[in-house]
């Protein structure tokens, strides 16, 4: 239990802790990614923040995002994009049941706990707006009828960052409602060997036992919510955000949204490390995950990349 103040107890932090170690490691009974990028998911799902994932076909986002679901007991939900999907076959639409005489909503794949969109960047842009309000809101309104989405609930989706043919670009209000952005990249050689043997007869997903459910989740999702950020850190990650906004090299910084979601995401890090508390160090390791993907360069910034500019901004933001 947490005191008076609302501050965590060393217990409560604890019992976080070691839920998401334990979803970890029946992640990795299934999929070959590495430990880094499977924390940084996993800090997003604590902070009820979504997840890009932008990679190459073939790597294992889709399996990833199964495993997570699996791993967690959560509800699990797959959309796949394409040019003809529309807004109602994600959210749900409204139906007439000629028994009852009355219309009756029926809802979509997005009322799941762990939604995945598989190649989001095929959806038209219409399709793609639908998830705006699920997104940032976590409800779906359908003829002004406002539906609330479960909880926990993410989106994970995913694009091939090398394949555009029949493809929409997400805009940048888009872009801005995942939390974070992840690349799992090829395994080494030898992890790439043992996924060969472990596969080899088969999808190792249903293998995995869940280790969680939602009721656990929730409890520490909320108690990432009360670990304690102190003034000093909330004013270095303002200060990192106008670094970006300053930077000669961007048209459009990084919005106050995303340092929101920083500061989520660092005290998310430091429950996941056994911590009542956020430090600088929480919010450097994640800066690149959250931030990177919502700076939009400057037409004559040919060299740039925004993984560069959150880089300068961190090498020339002091830690207070």
């Amino acid at each position: 239990m947490s005191d008076a103040t609302g501050r965590l107890d060393a217990a409560e932090v604890r019992a976080a802790a070691a839920l998401v170690r334990r979803i970890a490691d029946a992640v990795h009974l299934a999929v070959e990614v590495r430990r880094e990028v499977l924390d940084d998911l996993l800090v997003c799902v604590l902070a009820e923040g979504h997840v890009l994932l932008e990679d190459l076909p073939g790597v294992g986002k889709t399996t990833l995002a199964r495993t997570v679901a699996r791993a967690t007991g959560l509800g699990f939900a797959r959309v796949q994009c394409t040019a003809d999907l529309l807004p109602a076959d994600v959210v749900g639409t409204n139906v007439f049941n000629q028994r009852e005489d009355r219309f009756e909503f029926r809802p979509g794949p997005i009322f799941a706990n762990v939604v995945l969109v598989d190649e989001v960047n095929r959806a038209s842009p219409k399709t793609q707006s639908g998830l705006l309000e699920c997104m940032q809101e976590r409800r779906v309104t359908v003829d002004v009828v406002s539906h609330e989405l479960a909880r926990p609930f993410v989106v994970l989706a995913t694009q091939n960052p090398v394949e555009f043919e029949g493809t929409y670009p997400l805009p940048e209000a888009q872009v801005d409602r995942f939390m974070a952005r992840l690349t799992l990249g090829y395994p080494s050689a030898a992890g790439e060997a043992e996924m060969l043997r472990a596969h080899e007869r088969g999808d190792r997903v249903g293998d995995v036992e869940p280790v969680a459910d939602p009721t656990g989740l929730v409890q520490a999702i909320d108690a990432a919510t009360r670990v304690h950020a102190s003034d000093a850190l909330r004013a270095y990650v303002v200060a990192l955000l106008q670094r970006t906004r300053d930077d000669a090299r961007v048209e459009l910084g990084a919005s106050p949204r995303a340092g929101l979601m920083l500061l989520r995401a660092a005290k998310a890090r430091a429950l996941l490390d056994g911590r009542d508390h956020a430090l600088p160090d929480d919010v450097q390791a994640l800066a690149g995950v959250v931030l990177a993907h919502r700076i939009v360069l400057a037409p004559e910034a040919l060299d740039a990349t925004g993984d560069q500019v959150v880089a300068d901004a961190l090498a020339q933001t002091p830690a207070v």
